[in-house]
């Protein structure tokens, strides 16, 4: 992690008894980051200090993830929807005070910006979402090739306790295989940052909140999903998404197809990379992000409360 990111001050928040961990700076219009899995906000190193050169940067830890909290399991997995993960993103943008700005999401953390563009569609001015397409989508359109390549999908919606003691017996063993077994293997990470993911992967609870992230994208959200769907609600807010040529989601789905089933403005390419886009592909993304994120408008305070 570089240092310039590291001097980024930090900030932690609570919302319903769960700590918020991140971090914010630069100046200009909001824009918030969104890391995935098994990482932390330290995935947006390579990038952060030059877009707060232009935009206020707020990068956030997911619950269960970082150094944000790691809440009980409940039975319907609600505790870890993406709608309580939005929640936690709206609070910590509200918490400095922004009402509506962009967002630049990877892996979960897309998921999770694609739930927070459908509730709080007010909220969120234009989204950038990297290697992923949706969720539903993506589990009705599995293939034994995706199977294969995102094992980890299937592993982690297993009932407990087996999926978290595997995980619990050697998290690191875990982070380095799942991010190590990919296009790239471990080459992309600094060692610093590969570091990082590993002290907060042996953070007690990670394991299971980890589980919990996928058996809800598995469950609840797939109600969530399938309720806009009904409803005929697609996302208004310009919509670009990014993917490596190199990944298997490019390779197993029609990616802005599938986005533009549930989203009115789409737009998209492959980059020359895998999965880990900001970490293997930094300089293409940064561009991308600069061009894409320029109307951004500075926003009003917001007092409101977040549930």
């Amino acid at each position: 992690m570089t240092a310039s990111f590291l001097s980024f001050p930090s900030f932690d928040i609570e919302r319903n008894g769960v700590r918020i961990h991140g971090r914010i700076g630069g100046k200009g219009a909001p824009l918030l980051l969104l890391h995935g899995h098994p990482q932390t906000h330290a995935i947006w190193h390579r990038v952060a200090p030059q877009l707060a050169e232009r935009f206020t940067v707020v990068a956030v830890d997911l619950r269960g993830y970082g150094d944000s909290g790691r809440p009980a399991a409940d039975a319907e997995h609600a505790v870890y929807s993406k709608r309580e993960m939005a929640l936690d993103a709206l609070a910590a943008m509200r918490h400095h005070g922004f009402e509506r700005f962009g967002v630049l999401a990877h892996d979960r953390g897309a998921r999770v910006a694609h739930r927070l563009a459908a509730d709080h569609s007010s909220a969120v001015e234009r989204m950038l979402l990297l290697d992923i397409a949706p969720t539903l989508a993506m589990y009705e359109n599995t293939s034994e090739a995706f199977a294969k390549a995102y094992w980890h999908w299937f592993f982690l919606i297993q009932p407990p306790p087996l999926p978290e003691a595997l995980i619990a017996s050697d998290p690191v063993r875990y982070v380095r295989s799942v991010m190590g077994g990919r296009h790239a293997g471990l080459a992309p990470f600094a060692p610093e940052v590969l570091a990082e993911y590993e002290r907060c992967a042996r953070i007690p609870g990670t394991a299971e909140s980890i589980c919990e992230d996928y058996r809800a994208s598995a469950t609840i959200d797939l109600v969530h999903d399938r309720a806009d769907i009904t409803a005929g609600r697609k996302l208004a807010q310009p919509l670009r998404v990014l993917w490596g040529e190199h990944g298997a989601v490019g390779k197993c789905f029609d990616v802005l197809a599938l986005w533009r089933a549930c989203a009115d403005d789409v737009s998209g390419r492959a980059l020359p990379c895998g999965h880990y886009v900001p970490e293997e592909a930094p300089a293409e993304l940064l561009a991308e992000a600069l061009a894409f994120f320029s109307p951004l408008q500075p926003s009003l305070p917001q007092t409101g409360a977040i549930p």
